[in-house]
């Protein structure tokens, strides 16, 4: 059955999508451009024509993965409601008790990132978009008086490192800490950086 003929736009996206599934099941260090033709039945010399070397296509996979994240956390935030909803909402999402995606891809791609400086660029970008977004709504819920929180910036860093660390123990050490006991560290840390009780977060969210 002849494949249907894709735009240049749409046939980067299929690539991208292939290589972002090829990284999660193999790792940045073993996933070959022949495993991306493969899956998609095309043939290496297509691949190279859009992505000329492995380290662009890998580079090029994270950016992607990392739009589309940082699309899901505008949608969160851009809801029309409080500060403190929001806020949550985008904690309990970005979680990984919670429903984002391709937490094993990420922790290819800070290992990865390392050792290539491309890569590198795309994850400290996802990071500092990720953290001053979560600064935003924080510092809207200060002003709107929801909740306390002297230093907005430092508080998305403690936030998005214990949700990175989790991360990591929960995807790479599977039973060392319970995902209940994981979404109870995030619960009781956020109440801490807001300054409210665990039982007052809950009651300022309904």
């Amino acid at each position: 059955m002849a494949r249907v003929r894709l735009s240049v736009a749409e046939r980067r996206d299929e690539l991208l999508r292939a290589a972002i599934g090829q990284i999660e099941a193999r790792g940045v260090a073993a996933v070959r451009i022949a495993d991306v033709a493969s899956v998609l039945g095309v043939s290496n010399a297509l691949v190279l024509y859009h992505f000329s070397t492995k380290e662009k296509l890998v580079a090029a996979a994270f950016a992607y993965a990392a739009e589309d994240d940082l699309a899901q956390l505008s949608k969160i935030l851009g809801r029309r409601t409080t500060a403190l909803r929001r806020l949550r909402s985008a904690v309990r999402w970005y979680a990984p008790t919670g429903q984002a995606k391709g937490w094993r891809l990420w922790i290819e791609g800070w290992a990865a990132a390392l050792r290539e400086p491309a890569l590198q660029e795309v994850t400290r970008d996802l990071d500092k978009r990720w953290k001053a977004a979560l600064a935003e709504v924080l510092t809207e819920g200060v002003a709107a008086g929801e909740f306390r929180c002297p230093d907005p910036s430092a508080t998305a860093l403690r936030l998005t490192a214990l949700l990175d660390g989790l991360a990591v123990q929960l995807t790479s050490y599977p039973g060392g800490v319970s995902r209940a006991r994981a979404q109870e560290w995030v619960e009781e840390a956020l109440a801490r950086e807001l300054g409210l009780g665990a039982d007052t977060l809950s009651a300022q969210e309904r």
